[in-house]
């Protein structure tokens, strides 16, 4: 065990379910949003491991170069991590106000590797061991210890998340997802290689091309593009400051087999998009800013190497963001190691270091004062861990 990592296991000692703990005073009528990145965002290039060598050797074309070293370069965080240079304006000035925290080797012990099998299994938020109850979603379990949940579902369908005894609004968001282009557009460019020698060549790119949106229309469910996010975002902060105290949205589009790009390119459009919307949430909420907690979770990470379609491919870990002017951030939380080929998941992946059920409890007990018998009720067998985020 190495240093740092000795040092961030003991900042993240576990609660005890059943011990009495001081907690700081929760924030007057919590709000709490939950966001959702489907498709499985990769991290490592959000979250960037700078002190890592293996980091660079591993992503030759994606990879974001190390704070200082040119103008688009990650945005040190410390000695050990830095922030994608597209969050620069939006979600860096959270994070200098300590009302940003990361939490990396963040997720599910699940290894399928399947978006929809992990997605509905952080969605029920229930032990890996039992039988799946369908019926009963984490975000659901948690209205029912609240006092005055209010709760509300940005989605086109109510949620796994939500499913549960308690009644949930639901209020479909106007944009979603959509394809770069069109089944039309894809026959015309067909047409225009018809007699090319080129054909081939063009016939199998349109068939990879079409094969992987069909994975990421999938894998987002219909889901609110980060393109449309900020829009959103606006509307959402408007009933959230107003009616409602508990929600939930995702994102889609995350999915980035190929053309992933580094400090540009495919995933640094959707982050600034992303990282657009939610200053833009924190500013539509006003003075309710103070009492709003935002947790940006995903199914799971990207594969630590990149493909060779310059792309990443289906990980394990990933990492969670926690946000909000009831949260206390400025830092990189939760036991962590250095990021090395031995310390990879199946010499392929981050690890999940800090389990998403413990991690979530710990939080919900800060954020609303529940005792242990509470977060029992919410996530089955899971001790919380206590990183003092709020």
């Amino acid at each position: 065990m190495d240093r740092r990592h000795a040092l961030k296991c003991f900042a993240a000692l576990p609660l005890a379910a059943s011990a009495a703990r001081l907690y700081a005073t929760p924030a007057a009528d919590v709000r709490l949003l939950v966001v959702f990145l489907r498709g499985g965002y990769d991290a490592a290039n959000v979250l960037v491991p700078v002190s890592s060598r293996y980091y660079y050797e591993t992503r030759p074309t994606i990879a974001v170069a190390a704070p200082g070293s040119s103008p688009d370069a990650a945005l040190p965080l410390d000695s050990s991590w830095g922030l994608h240079p597209a969050l620069r304006h939006t979600l860096l000035p959270f994070y200098q106000r300590g009302e940003l925290a990361f939490i990396p080797f963040a997720g599910t012990e699940d290894l399928t590797r399947s978006h929809f099998e992990t997605q509905d299994s952080i969605e029920l938020g229930q032990p890996l061991g039992s039988r799946r109850d369908y019926r009963s979603g984490f975000l659901s379990r948690l209205a029912s210890v609240l006092a005055t949940p209010r709760p509300i579902a940005f989605t086109s369908l109510s949620p796994v998340a939500f499913r549960g005894s308690t009644e949930v609004a639901n209020i479909v968001l106007k944009t979603v997802a959509r394809p770069g282009v069109d089944a039309r557009q894809t026959g015309i460019i067909a047409s225009m290689y018809e007699r090319s020698p080129l054909r081939t060549a063009v016939d199998e790119g349109l068939s990879v091309r079409d094969a992987v949106m069909r994975e990421m229309e999938a894998a987002s469910r219909n889901a609110v593009s980060a393109q449309g996010f900020e829009l959103e975002a606006r509307r959402i902060a408007l009933l959230m400051r107003e009616r409602f105290n508990l929600g939930f949205v995702d994102v889609g589009g995350w999915d980035t087999h190929v053309g992933e790009g580094g400090a540009t390119g495919q995933l640094a459009t959707r982050l600034d998009q992303l990282g657009r919307g939610l200053a833009a949430y924190a500013e539509a909420m006003g003075e309710a800013w103070r009492s709003t907690a935002v947790v940006v979770i995903s199914e799971f990470g990207r594969t630590f190497r990149e493909n060779g379609n310059r792309g990443t491919d289906h990980g394990h870990g990933t990492v969670y963001w926690v946000l909000g002017g009831a949260v206390r951030g400025g830092r990189v939380a939760g036991e962590q190691h250095d990021v090395r080929r031995e310390t990879l998941f199946q010499d392929r992946d981050y690890p999940v270091l800090n389990e998403y059920r413990r991690v979530l409890g710990g939080l919900f007990a800060r954020l609303y004062g529940l005792n242990g018998e509470q977060v029992a009720r919410v996530f089955a067998g899971a001790q919380p861990l206590d990183f003092g985020l709020a």
